[in-house]
Parts: structure tokens; sequence; C-alpha cells
């Protein structure tokens, strides 16, 4: 008898147009809702037979409604990175992935785009952030970076962006309402719960993570970057001409032509190790039980809410969180630091910060479900329910996208259609080649060449290859996908000046 939970990978996933820029995969002969697509004509030609095959794969899952997949889609560890799942019953650490809250951040400065025309301006900048933010694995002290105390190293990773830790950090506290969530909670909704799941962490009870030696390690990390696709970019913003992107630059405190800075990180090592240790103890459970493996993939392990596997790793999830929430809002401050060391009396603030490594509960047709966003990003049009009292209740929040360095990013507001999408959109432009195909294939010398020419200057000898822009799917038919389907408008192009990165394997 076949596995009920198998994909048949070996199959033909085909996909059907339903609209410019939408399509169905159908699943199980038509028998179960199939899979919504987000994708034009030539974002299609990049979904390859695997990617399809685990969308299917997620959509069998037990207890799964709903599926996505948006146009940055490809294949991941489980479900493929670019989609959105939803269930009310189940929890997945899968499709979340290994760096728990991976996320963007933009900092928006009060400097024309002239000032930082000069490359010894930009350079001094360059250094003046490095010497405050670390990148790649591990810990790396940084000569002006933050100490990080036991007591807000507990505060950070247990309540989020609290008055605290912020006043401890040096992070301007109102900084915290331009958060997508700047804290979370226990899988019963209190911060006992997290403060409880942490000791247990210290005293060494839990896989993966044991002892305040351990901790203070993955503590240290706080206010630094990651590798791989993880970095910092000066931006130049053009602000779209048109009435609903001026209108949403204003709301969002973007300027024409103005400076800003993007962020692109999460939870660093404290997440991974958190991540890998809930993947084990899901995996040793399924193993002692004999549950089968939705298609077969030991990526996609699962917990029934309400059992103590699904509660660790909702607590687990969310002291990850919390931490990459500090960890961006620390990032932000410091980098603002430096701009005011190289231009003084500069001044910035914090436009948005938004996950895309997540599941949060939320509202999904009428019932309330975890909607898991793995390279996802939250897109909540004016009027939704979820952003009564904020800031962008009138206008919709900021989703930030990033692209490449060459071919540019992009700040967007959602509409109405984003329905369609469990109020998601993509996280960025999605890899079309693999690191290892990028790292054999391309040209050292005509990528970091492709930089000069286009006076984008980066840290480091070398350009990494594998996160060169010809590794990554075409950014501007990316976001035609989302604009076509009706699921967002773009308020600003953004045009990097230079970019901190670092060569190390990636995070997620």
């Amino acid at each position: 008898m076949a596995n009920p939970l198998s994909s048949s990978s070996e199959s033909q996933h085909t996909l059907i147009p339903t609209g410019e820029a939408t399509a169905i995969l159908p699943v199980a002969g038509g028998k179960v809702e199939p899979v919504t697509v987000i994708a034009n004509h030539a974002i299609r030609a990049t979904l390859d037979q695997k990617t399809l095959a685990q969308a299917v794969t997620a959509r069998l899952s037990p207890g799964v409604t709903r599926v996505v997949l948006n146009p940055d889609a490809h294949v991941g560890y489980g479900a493929p990175i670019g989609c959105v799942m939803a269930s009310p019953s189940h929890i997945y650490p899968g499709p979340v992935g290994v760096d728990i809250k991976c996320s963007m951040s933009l900092l928006a400065l009060d400097l024309p785009e002239e000032a930082v025309i000069d490359k010894r301006t930009r350079r001094a900048l360059i250094e003046a952030i490095c010497a405050r933010t670390p990148t790649g694995a591990g810990s790396r002290r940084a000569p002006k970076g933050r100490r990080i105390s036991a007591d807000a190293a507990r505060w950070a990773v247990t309540r989020g962006a609290c008055p605290e830790v912020c006043d401890e950090l040096g992070i301007p506290a109102h900084w915290a309402g331009r958060c997508e969530d700047s804290s979370h909670t226990g899988h019963d909704d209190t911060e006992g719960a997290l403060q409880e799941r942490l000791d247990r962490h210290l005293r060494g009870r839990e896989g993966g993570g044991g002892g305040e030696a351990w901790f203070a390690d993955k503590a240290s990390q706080l206010g630094s970057y990651g590798g791989g696709n993880h970095f910092g970019e000066c931006e130049i913003v053009h602000v779209h001409n048109t009435a609903r992107a001026r209108e949403a630059a204003g709301a969002f405190g973007l300027r024409d032509r103005s400076v800003a800075f993007l962020s692109h990180c999460g939870s660093r090592g404290l997440g991974a190790t958190l991540a890998d240790g809930q993947f084990k103890r899901m995996r040793a459970h399924f193993e002692k039980w004999s549950i089968p493996l939705p298609g077969g993939d030991r990526h996609m392990v699962y917990a029934p809410l309400g059992t103590p596997e699904a509660d660790a790793y909702l607590d687990d999830m969310a002291l990850g969180a919390n931490f990459a929430t500090v960890n961006h809002l620390l990032i932000n401050a410091l980098v603002l630091e430096a701009f005011a060391e190289v231009i003084p009396g500069v001044r910035g603030e914090l436009v948005y910060f938004i996950s895309h490594n997540i599941a949060r509960r939320e509202i999904v047709d009428n019932t309330p479900q975890w909607v898991h966003r793995k390279g996802a990003t939250r897109a909540l049009p004016a009027g939704h329910h979820a952003l009564k009292g904020t800031p962008f209740e009138r206008i919709g929040h900021p989703i930030l996208l990033p692209g490449n360095p060459q071919g540019g990013s992009a700040v967007m507001v959602a509409e109405a259609g984003a329905a369609r999408s469990c109020f998601s959109v993509n996280h960025g432009a999605g890899r079309m080649m693999s690191r290892t195909a990028a790292i054999k294939s391309l040209d050292q010398r005509a990528v970091n060449a492709a930089f000069d020419q286009a006076d984008i200057l980066f840290n480091g000898r070398d350009y990494p290859l594998d996160e060169s822009p010809a590794a990554y799917k075409d950014f501007g038919q990316v976001l035609a996908s989302v604009e076509q389907a009706g699921l967002a408008s773009t308020v600003a192009s953004l045009r990097a000046r230079f970019v901190i990165k670092d060569g190390d394997k990636a995070d997620d």
C-alpha cells in the first residue's frame, strides 16, 4: 500500500496557470485543495520538479490546510524556501528553517545621496561599521561593539526588545514599535515559559544547548551578521512616482534620493543550535514510535499542538526569535553610531523590522492557524485587523525585499489581493544556482569587475561567488509576479552603494 504522506517525487508535477502571475499545482489528483503558486510565465520556468515535489509533500502533510509557493521558491530542507504553509493543528520546524526569524530591517538616514558619493567616505563607513558589527560564523569580538551582560542576554531571549534591553544596549526604545513582533512569548503565551525553557538549557537538560558558557558564547553574537546571504547594504532610496508609492513612503519615513541601510540577518548561532536540537529530538520521537515521515523526508518532522514536543519547539522558536529581534535592533543602532562617527550629526530612524523564517498564529480562511513562513514575508494590507493600533493601520506595513546589490532591492506595501497567499509575499529574489555550482562556474575577476563598474564597494578582497547576482533569479520578474498577482505594489527601489558581507557558509 502506498504511503499516503508521500508526494511521489518521481512523478511529473504540472502547473496550471490561473492568471497572468498565478497558477495552481494539483495535489492528490485534485482530492485536496491545490498549492497556490505566485509566478508569471518567466518565473514559472524557474520552478523545478524537486521544488514542486516538496510543495506537494508539504500540502499532504498532517494538519496542513494551505500551501503557497512564492516566485522566489527553490529547493530547501523539507519544504521549499519561498513557501507558506498553514495548519490549525500541527507545528513544523522544517517549514520555519534553521535560522529562526531570519529577517530584514531598514534604517532611514537624514542624508542626501550626495553624502556617500565619495569613495573615501564609503570606505570609512565600511570600516566604522565592521569595527562594530562582526560577520561570519562563531563569536568574534568587534573593537567598538557592545558588551552583553548576563542579565541583558537573558532578557533579550525571554523578553525581546523590552525597555530594559533597549536601554542597556543603547537601542532607541521606540524602535520596538517599528517591529513586526518586538517580543515573543512561550507556548502558553507567557514569558515564564521561556524563562523556564532557558533555565533548562542553562542546566544542560536539553540536547543541542547546555550550560552558562554555551549561552554566554551565543549571546556574545548579538549585534553581528552571519555568513552566506546575510549582509548589510548602504542604499539610495528611489521612491516610485505614483500617488500610492508617495503616500506609503511618507508613512514609512522614506525620502526620495536619501540614504538608507538595509540589513539581512537572523538568530545566529543560538537559533541554529536550538533548531538543530529540535530536529534531533523530533526525529528520535518519530523513530521511537515508527511514525511515517511526510514524503519520507526527515526534515518534515512535526508535532501536534498541545503535545510536549510542540510546546518545546514553540518555546525554543520564541527564544531564537527574540534573539533575532534584538540582534537586528542592535545592528541598526551600531550602524547609526558608525555613520555618526564618519558623518557627525547624522540622524536615523528604523523604518521596519520584518521576519521571513517564523511560524505565527494568524487567521487564515476565518480560522486560527499557525502560518509557517519559510523564506516568505508577511504582507498585511491597509485595514487588516492585525495592524490595528500600529503606525501602519491605514496604509499597510513596509515589506522589505532584497534583490541583489547590482539589480537593487525593494520596499513594497501589501494590497488586498494578498489574502490569496495567506497574506504573504516572497522574501527576496531566490536562488537560481546552488552555492557549489556558482563557485565552480562563475569567474571571480568578472564578478569583482562588475561591482567596480557599478561603483559598488564591498568589504573584503573578493565578492563571494556563491552570492553573486548571477546566482539569483531575475529580481525584476520576481517583483513583476508579485505586482501582477495583486499581492503588493512597489513603494521604492533601493540601489546599493556599498555592501558588507562575509564569505562563510550561510546560517540559513
